[in-house]
């Protein structure tokens, strides 16, 4: 039975520390990106990982690598960022001046994905997850991950909203008491504490 997941958000690029929305673009780490990511891995160290799956952007790529998982890693491309379409490369404050009231989690985008699409790969990719044993780690994004959250509590894709994530933060999704019927957020956007059991 799946015992939890550690969703990685990738390291800092220069999109992500500016604020621009970065979704099929293949933007490499920032320098404190690659800092970042190499501290996940002492993180990590004493987790004993059965499966490790990454987004074949090279952002999340690169930091699975650092983190020292690289080599067991399989791309899932279920776990790339919101395509952001014709809002790609845009800040939000730059967004809210075309579209005064808009809402990524509400709106998606023109071009790009809507909510409900993101929502079903999120789903997708836990469907696939519960069909395995032991804890997996998953490296992906900021905006995927909070709808991911969102859906493994079996809350809608909106909810994402309200979960703040970070770059190189690790969060674990988990049940209670190992109830399948009680999935919940063990952990979310920790940038410091121990992970080990």
């Amino acid at each position: 039975m799946l015992k939890q997941i550690l969703f990685i958000r990738h390291g800092e690029t220069e999109w992500s520390r500016s604020g621009k929305h970065t979704g099929r673009s293949d933007i490499a780490l920032s320098e404190q990106g690659e800092s970042n990511a190499r501290g996940i891995a002492g993180r990590l160290a004493l987790v004993r990982l059965e499966h490790v799956f990454t987004s074949p952007r090279q952002r999340a790529r690169r930091t699975c690598e650092l983190a020292g998982l690289g080599a067991r890693a399989q791309d899932d491309p279920d776990l790339a960022e919101w395509d952001y379409g014709d809002f790609e490369g845009l800040s939000t404050a730059e967004i809210l001046r075309a579209r005064p009231s808009w809402s990524l989690f509400r709106d998606g985008c023109p071009g790009g994905e809507s909510p409900g699409q993101v929502s079903d790969r999120a789903d997708r990719v836990i469907a696939r997850l519960r069909q395995l044993d032991g804890s997996v780690a998953l490296f992906s994004h900021g905006h995927f991950g909070r709808v991911l959250a969102a859906r493994w509590i079996g809350a809608p894709a909106e909810t994402g909203q309200r979960l703040i994530l970070d770059t190189a933060s690790i969060s674990i999704l988990s049940y209670e008491h190992g109830d399948r019927a009680a999935a919940g957020i063990a952990l979310w956007n920790s940038k410091s504490c121990d992970l080990s059991p």
